[in-house]
Parts: C-alpha cells; structure tokens; sequence
C-alpha cells in the first residue's frame, strides 16, 4: 500500500528506514513539540523498537512519509476505545529539512482519507501545544477545524502550557474558527 502525495509518498514503515528515521528524527525542534513517548535523543535502538510495533498493526494505523529513496517523517493514528471508539487521534512529524513545502498538509489530506477509508470512525482530531503555530496550520490547511484551547494540559521540557484542539468529522460541513479568532 503507497499513497501518492506529489513527489513523496505515503508508504508502511519498512526494514532499512532505521537510519533515515535516526537522522531526522534526533532533532530537539521535533521532539519539543511531540508526546514524551517520542525519545531524544532518538537512537537505532529506538528506531528498531518503533519499526517492529507500526508494523504490527493490521489494518497499519502509522505510516511513512518518504520520498523515493528515504523515510522523512511519520504520520498515525491512535484509535479510541469504549464510548470514543469513532474517534481517533492523529499525529504526525516531518524532517526539518523538509519544513516549509506543504508536505506535511499533503500528508495529512492523504492520510485523512485512508483513516477514514480504513477504519470505522467519524471523527478524527488532532492536539499542538501553543507554541507551535506551525502544526495548527497544517491542520486548518487539511481542514481540521479549530475546537478549542486546552488550558494548561501539557507538560513538555519543563514548561506547561495549553494545547489547541482540531477536529474533522466526517462528511461535516468545514468550520473555520481560528485560536485567534475566540478573542474577538
């Protein structure tokens, strides 16, 4: 399975991608604005130990983004449980050398489509600390709709500060709110 995405691609995460995904993603500017489960530094060790389990998932919840010759970054999944269970969270990061170049949008849009393809859900969202302006508009451009400010849920390198809240819900209207948009 490969989803094409312009000239990358959209592809399992595969043997060899160790690594690329060392390389990129041993980056602080990446791991400051990721869930603690995403180490750094980033090692082979850890690279291996994240290859065996996105490959395990049958349908995959988490995919490579790539180029033709290279892992550059990963999007996924976390499916709910229990009342959530239509619900999943999506997640996604990008090597900093291809920041800037609509790639992660891309990703997203492409990826949206198979989760929703794939899987048995309604909604999908998607959190960014407040620091990160960069992620909430890759969202907002994937037509994530902006749902709201978690105060004070995030605890990262020492600091705590609030988290904004995306969501796209299938087959639902698009909602164009903005984290600045509620001040006014």
């Amino acid at each position: 399975m490969e989803l094409e995405i312009g000239e990358w691609r959209l592809r399992p995460w595969q043997t060899g991608d160790e690594e690329a995904l060392v390389r990129y993603a041993d980056n602080r500017r990446i791991w400051i604005n990721l869930r603690d489960s995403f180490p750094h530094p980033y090692t082979m060790s850890d690279a291996s130990s994240w290859l065996q389990r996105a490959r395990a998932d049958e349908p995959l919840t988490n995919l490579a983004i790539a180029t033709t010759s290279e892992a550059i970054g990963g999007i996924g999944v976390t499916l709910q449980h229990d009342v959530h269970r239509r619900s999943a969270e999506i997640g996604y990061w990008l090597a900093e050398p291809y920041w800037g170049r609509g790639i992660a949008t891309r990703a997203l849009r492409a990826f949206t489509s198979y989760a929703f393809a794939t899987f048995d859900l309604i909604r999908l969202y998607g959190t960014v600390f407040e620091w990160n302006p960069a992620s909430a508009r890759v969202l907002e451009k994937a037509g994530f709709s902006y749902e709201g400010l978690l105060r004070q849920s995030i605890t990262k390198d020492g600091q705590t500060v609030g988290a904004w809240m995306y969501g796209l819900v299938r087959d639902a209207e698009p909602h164009h709110p903005t984290p600045d948009s509620s001040s006014t």
